[in-house]
């Protein structure tokens, strides 16, 4: 855990072990690419498969936005893994380890977890990875506040930012919607939403996920996932992590991706945005 929790006393450029797993993407000669969103998105759609492992991207966007479901499509593309911070949460959680009544109580009340704990728990996580031989990661819920995004700028360069953007009334919706099978792990969402268009909003519709009949019956309810923990989330999200984005805003990486409704709809638009192709997606269509 030391190389990134070393950073919350001294900040500096020295190259810690982190710097080889986070291998280097060359910036010098920039690939070709398209402007979306007011800056230019790589274009890996033709590049080598090592290209593509090299990757150093970061998901924001608010609490159920779908950042682990996009980040997630986006590792087993390009190979290289998603790393969510939630996930890293929820793990330590459920060892009972002595983070773990700690946490308990931040999660269950929508509070954000403290810098000290995320540096931690991803530090391990990335030392892990490099054992492993990782190259590249897209992360997902970190940096959430501007000092684990100057931590993060201390210790690796983040080619892109993808900011995941969705209506309020559609974020409140997909939380309260989600669901999880005590028996398989899967993870489903109930709710379906369906949006009229009004004051210049275009209308939107998301179906719902639902399990297999035999996993109807065995779905549960995050503990956090209530209507007032969910809205305390949001509001911490706009205090504490709005300004990430102009953060990386000013830098030139964030790319803004309004989702325009479901899955299908967006993971192809979203892959239009990035330029890249997903040769999978295009065959399980046409077969």
């Amino acid at each position: 855990m030391a190389v990134l929790s070393r950073l919350l006393r001294a900040r500096t450029t020295t190259s810690y072990a982190i710097r080889s797993f986070c291998c280097s993407y060359s910036t010098s000669s920039p690939p070709s690419s398209s402007e979306i969103g007011g800056i230019a998105a790589p274009s890996l759609a033709s590049n080598t498969s090592t290209d593509r492992r090299n990757v150093q991207w970061v998901f924001l966007g608010c609490p159920g936005v779908g950042k682990g479901t996009y980040a997630s499509r986006l590792s087993k593309l390009l190979a290289v893994p998603h790393i969510a911070t939630g996930d890293l949460v929820r793990d330590e959680l459920s060892s009972k380890g002595p983070l773990s009544s700690q946490l308990a109580e931040i999660v269950n009340q929508g509070k954000l977890v403290p810098d000290e704990i995320i540096i931690n728990l991803l530090s391990h996580r990335l030392q892990i990875g490099e054992a492993k031989g990782e190259s590249g990661f897209i992360l997902d819920g970190f940096p959430r506040t501007i000092r684990q995004a100057e931590i993060l700028e201390g210790v690796t360069n983040i080619d892109l930012v993808i900011n995941l953007k969705l209506r309020e009334e559609a974020l409140l919706a997909k939380c309260l919607g989600r669901r999880t099978c005590s028996q398989c792990g899967g993870n489903y969402n109930v709710a379906c939403i369906d949006i009229k268009a009004d004051h210049g909003n275009p209308a939107m519709y998301m179906p719902a996920l639902l399990p297999p009949p035999h996993c109807a019956s065995k779905l549960i309810t995050r503990s956090d996932d209530t209507e007032q923990v969910v809205k305390e989330r949001l509001r911490i999200y706009n205090e504490k992590s709005r300004p990430v984005e102009e953060f990386y805003r000013i830098r030139g990486k964030l790319l803004e991706f309004d989702l325009p409704g479901g899955i299908p709809e967006s993971w192809t638009k979203l892959l239009q945005a990035l330029n890249l192709d997903d040769h999978e997606d295009e065959r399980s269509a046409t077969a």
